[in-house]
């Protein structure tokens, strides 16, 4: 088979599971239909321009069309999903063409200039999307139900194979824009010289990523959503860390790296190889079965015997850990769910969409459940050196076994952050970054 067929193929398997999959939940939740809507960009205040748009991750979940506003999906079963595509009459802009692909011969698809939504059918119906509550109350649906969002949202956390295609897709063209970023960064350009040459390469505009690309050269690198990209390189070039992905039918890759430069301490390459050591190790412990919290607390302990071994403290893994060093030095979880956004949903939830908190030391982890096969995740350990955090320990006990002069040295290059996209598989990891 060519690779187009594989595709169609997976899809039509996706697009089957999704149909057996929703006529279960609909009628385990009492609704006889659900409407999804696409979503549409919003206007600045006072102003006529629109900020970039996102759509709706479930209308996306069965539409692989990210780029369509005010469109609707009516799921009925027994009845083939009827998408309500709006296809406005426009000079002023290029106007959408109805798909034509092959997962359309399945959709009954309803072009048209309106921007309403489609006659329910009749029967209790879910409204789901960001739509106004008097547009519920005028359809006589319930907006926005939580229960069955939590299921659709748990729905979502287990990729198919035809998802997990486009994720591995995505990666492969995140990652040609990371090697344009590398080769700029190589050649002394400044942020905005490496974002331009990330884009070129990965083939997007800015306003289609899927989150804001951080760019950050030296000390830069240690503020974790750095969010400028300076127009003059620094006079050292000392590091670069790059986290930049790509969207693929929707389905996004969230990648980061981080190189020395030529000015660069030498400790800080050690460094970079030993957080991507870690994190491999990590990679290699994800199986069906694992909790994602104890993966977080295990970077810890891993970060504590880095912390040892490259000289940043002197006293034991464990204590480095037990007295908040690791922390000071990697605040931020180890990694989160992936799929049609960013950081996906499902994350903090259970099956039965009970919500599971954080670890207490931990909260900003945004991964809490246990590990099961079909599910994308993120692994991004790192090494910053964030003043904020680490001069506070400064005049503490855990202070006096720091060893502040090479901390000075971490100030400066900011930080590592090295970040792959992992699936779950029944005997372990595919790794989507590093195979492509």
């Amino acid at each position: 088979m060519t690779r187009a067929s594989v595709r169609n193929t997976r899809h039509a398997a996706h697009l089957d599971a999704l149909e057996h999959a929703y006529a279960d939940i609909l009628a385990s939740h009492g609704y006889d239909a659900v409407l999804l809507y696409s979503g549409q960009a919003h206007t600045f205040f006072a102003d006529d321009q629109q900020a970039s748009f996102a759509p709706f991750g479930h209308f996306l979940h069965w539409v692989p069309q990210p780029g369509i506003q005010h469109s609707w999906l009516r799921i009925r079963p027994g009845d083939a999903p009827l998408l309500r595509f709006h296809a406005p009459k426009d000079f002023w802009h290029l106007a959408p063409e109805p798909p034509t692909a092959a997962w359309t011969h399945r959709f009954a698809i309803e072009p048209t200039p309106e921007t309403g939504p489609p006659a329910t059918g009749g029967g209790r119906v879910a409204l789901l999307g960001e739509v106004e509550p008097s547009l519920a109350r005028e359809l006589g649906a319930e907006l926005n139900p939580p229960a069955l969002l939590a299921a659709l949202d748990e729905l979502r956390l287990r990729k198919s194979a035809y998802e997990i295609d486009r994720l591995r897709d995505a990666n492969r063209l995140a990652l040609a824009g990371h090697r344009a970023a590398r080769d700029a960064f190589e050649a002394g350009g400044a942020e905005l010289d490496i974002q331009l040459a990330y884009l070129a390469a990965s083939r997007q505009r800015e306003s289609d990523v899927p989150y804001q690309n951080i760019v950050g050269l030296n000390a830069h690198g240690g503020v974790l959503h750095y969010q400028h990209y300076d127009l003059e390189p620094p006079a050292r070039q000392l590091s670069l860390l790059v986290d930049a992905g790509r969207r693929d039918a929707g389905y996004c890759a969230d990648i980061t790296r981080t190189w020395a430069g030529r000015d660069a301490d030498p400790r800080f390459a050690a460094l970079i190889e030993a957080v991507t050591q870690l994190q491999q190790s990590l990679i290699d412990a994800i199986a069906p079965g694992v909790a994602f919290p104890d993966l977080h607390r295990r970077m810890h302990e891993q970060l504590g015997e880095l912390l040892v071994d490259q000289g940043l403290v002197c006293c034991s893994a464990a204590a480095a850990v037990e007295r908040g060093m690791t922390r000071a030095f990697c605040p931020h979880g180890l990694g989160h769910s992936l799929g049609l956004q960013v950081h996906d949903v499902g994350g903090r939830r259970d099956a039965k969409g009970r919500y599971l908190p954080p670890p207490r030391q931990d909260p900003a982890l945004r991964l809490t459940r246990t590990l099961e096969t079909g599910m994308v995740v993120t692994v991004e350990p790192g090494l910053y050196g964030i003043p904020m955090l680490l001069e506070p320990l400064r005049d503490t006990s855990a202070g006096r076994d720091i060893a502040w002069d090479a901390v000075a040295s971490l100030y400066e290059h900011g930080g590592i952050r090295i970040e792959d996209n992992v699936a779950v598989t029944e005997t372990g990891a595919d790794n989507l970054t590093r195979e492509t």
